[in-house]
């Protein structure tokens, strides 16, 4: 059983600044049910940009919602340079601690964070960096690796504290490993870079793909992918079937499709729908 400080318990037992705010100025949104944790983050400023209110919606355990509820108390008054410096860390400090089995709740919160200051400036929603490692909770290489080189994270038990990374099947225990040792040995991961492929060569081996990998799982839901574009590394697709009005079609381009041409064709592949 986790032990919890009085200010965690009475974080969630209490929670502060629940509810939605209509025409908030920046909304973040992170995680997804299926991964067990989800959370909305809204902002509100005055004329000054400063934050006079914050509020939150979360599914999710008892540390995430005194995560949530601990960061809308401490964005209060706050400007947006200031409020983007606030880390995972200083959310779990201020709560007096948090197991470490769940820093992934303090570290949902900065990434809420993260998403709300960028939709009140207007900037794209991020689209997820790097290769997926943990196919069980979406978790990307890049990811991983910033949550060693912040925390200074040394074993795969504490990725998955932190990013849930590897709290699953267990099949990418090696990768994730391989990205620690890179991590502590240098600034960035080590990038295996394989030979060029031309274009001609690059839209074979995307079109293959397709017909060989992903066509025959989509078409077992009622879907079905086209190739319309090859643009240096940017695949253009079009969805068809069920995969085009699915409300998971993001999840299927970036979590599926993206990751078998990477695997099959080049890890610099991004993929985009038209």
């Amino acid at each position: 059983m986790w032990e919890y400080t009085d200010k965690v318990k009475d974080h969630f037992l209490n929670p502060r600044n629940v509810g939605v705010i209509e025409n908030a100025d920046g909304v973040g949104e992170v995680g997804s049910l299926a991964c067990g944790d989800a959370l909305t983050l809204y902002i509100k400023l005055d004329d000054k940009e400063r934050i006079n209110e914050a509020k939150f919606q979360t599914f999710g355990c008892a540390s995430a919602i005194a995560s949530s509820s601990a960061l809308t108390e401490m964005l209060k008054g706050l400007n947006l340079e200031e409020a983007g410096k606030i880390t995972n860390e200083d959310i779990a400090d201020y709560l007096g601690g948090l197991p470490k089995e769940k820093m992934h709740c303090s570290v949902m919160g900065r990434d809420a964070l993260e998403n709300a200051i960028a939709n009140y400036r207007g900037e794209k929603k991020k689209k997820i960096e790097g290769e997926v490692v943990c196919e069980c909770f979406g978790v990307t290489d890049q990811e991983i690796f910033r949550a060693v080189r912040e925390n200074n994270l040394t074993t795969i038990e504490d990725v998955t504290n932190y990013v849930k990374a590897g709290g699953g099947c267990g099949n990418c225990h090696d990768q994730i490993q391989e990205i620690i040792n890179s991590t502590l040995g240098m600034e960035q991961p080590v990038i295996k870079h394989e030979k060029r492929l031309t274009n001609i060569q690059k839209i074979k081996l995307v079109e293959e793909t397709l017909e060989r990998e992903i066509k025959p799982a989509l078409q077992k839901d009622g879907g079905n992918i086209e190739l319309v574009d090859v643009d240096g590394n940017t695949i253009l697709v079009k969805l068809h079937g069920t995969c085009a009005t699915c409300i998971k079609s993001e999840i299927t381009l970036t979590h599926y499709v993206e990751t078998k041409l990477r695997e099959f064709v080049t890890p610099e592949l991004v993929v985009e729908e038209v």
